[in-house]
């Protein structure tokens, strides 16, 4: 047996773990799957573990979803989610259970101890010593991960025969109102509020993609990069579709030569892995709604993933506005010294005011422009041009 695939029979059993705790955890939510909700293509999940024992994990998140908002629902004010793919809304969710941690850290001397939080000696704050984040995902991600990984690979053809082809490691983006994804144009695209509002396609960057890209900028976004040092998975396990090569291409060895990163932030290589008994294929009509779950919910939030928002067109706990405002609840409880470098305005230039964060994202998308694989694509700037409406 040649000595990756051996890693992957060592992993296996912790792989597996982790994959189960997500598919129960999901299985309890949804009344052991017969609920209407419980319909899906996808299914993700985050586990989070204090130390080798997989005795002491805890499901963090669990989400379904496989579309993006259609462009006329675009919101100005933060209250809508662009991107309802499973693994996306795992993150998001992910997001807020560190903000309630941060909370916790916050609120009393007592609580203190009980969050996966502690002091850093740049300021801010860092995790716990053994705290690791698991990311599951039934299938391969969306994009350069699944575009080549059609079918399940035999043990012995996790290897890519045509390593070179041009497409191999191209950034993409997923299409509006369908499924798929299809490859960034070479120069720079810069979508417009009104452009898409006038019919042209809101285009979102596929999963692959964005892994890759957490695994450069962290999985706590701009936002928390104020108060946190870089987070990053510890692995990514998938239920199906695992190529091992693809899939370690599309996440991080496709920018292995970026450069320049600011202090913390590194390009993290996390332990990728298939599980023993591969989930089936879900065939059929992918639902509309995405639905995601936090620990510390009573239950799940069903969101239609064409307008962002639930069934009663009201604002996802996930969105924007609702992380901002929490952003700004902890910001003002802060010392002075934490808070003088950074002053509150619009959503879009407090994330600005990250620049650290934005410097190593301005190397990622170097990086990306410097292998030929093509130019990120941003969401239409009027986005994130709100403040809080309280």
């Amino acid at each position: 047996i040649g000595a990756s695939h051996l890693l992957d029979i060592l992993l296996m059993p912790q792989s597996d773990a982790v994959a189960r705790l997500v598919v129960d955890k999901f299985s309890d939510l949804t009344e052991n799957f017969t609920s209407p909700h419980a319909r899906r293509k996808v299914l993700a999940g985050i586990v989070m573990t204090t130390g080798t024992d997989v005795k002491d994990a805890l499901v963090i998140s669990v989400s379904t979803g496989t579309k993006c908002i259609n462009g006329e629902y675009m919101s100005d004010r933060g209250l809508a989610l662009n991107d309802c793919h499973a693994e996306i809304i795992s993150r998001r969710c992910l997001l807020k259970f560190l903000y309630t941690q941060l909370e916790l850290y916050l609120s009393n001397k007592e609580d203190q101890q009980k969050s996966i939080f502690i002091k850093s000696e740049r300021g801010g704050f860092k995790l716990k010593e053994n705290v690791q984040f698991h990311l599951y995902i039934s299938t391969s991600p969306c994009g350069d991960a699944r575009i080549f990984s059609p079918h399940e690979a035999a043990q012995e053809d996790q290897g890519d025969r045509h390593p070179n082809r041009k497409a191999r490691g191209q950034l993409r983006t997923k299409i509006e109102s369908g499924e798929g994804t299809i490859p960034v144009r070479s120069t720079t695209t810069i979508q417009t509020w009104d452009g898409v509002l006038q019919g042209e396609r809101l285009l979102t960057m596929s999963c692959s993609d964005k892994i890759a890209r957490w695994n450069v900028l962290g999985i706590q976004g701009a936002l928390l990069s104020l108060f946190v040092e870089p987070i990053y998975f510890s692995s990514i396990i998938l239920g199906s579709l695992y190529h091992g090569d693809h899939l370690s291409r599309a996440v991080y060895q496709r920018i292995a030569e970026i450069e320049d990163l600011p202090p913390l932030y590194t390009l993290n290589r996390p332990l990728l892995s298939g599980i023993s008994n591969a989930e089936a294929r879900q065939p059929g009509k992918a639902p509309n709604f995405s639905v995601n779950w936090t620990v510390g919910d009573t239950g799940l939030e069903v969101i239609n993933a064409t307008t962002g928002k639930d069934e009663m067109g009201r604002a996802s706990r996930l969105c924007k506005h609702a992380f901002y405002s929490r952003w700004m609840r902890i910001h003002a409880k802060l010392s002075s010294s934490l808070r003088s470098k950074i002053k509150p305005n619009l959503y879009h230039e407090t994330k600005q005011g990250a620049t650290e964060y934005q410097t190593a994202k301005e190397c990622l998308f170097k990086a990306f422009l410097k292998a030929g694989l093509g130019a990120w694509v941003e969401k239409p700037i009027e986005q994130d041009q709100f403040s809080l409406t309280v």
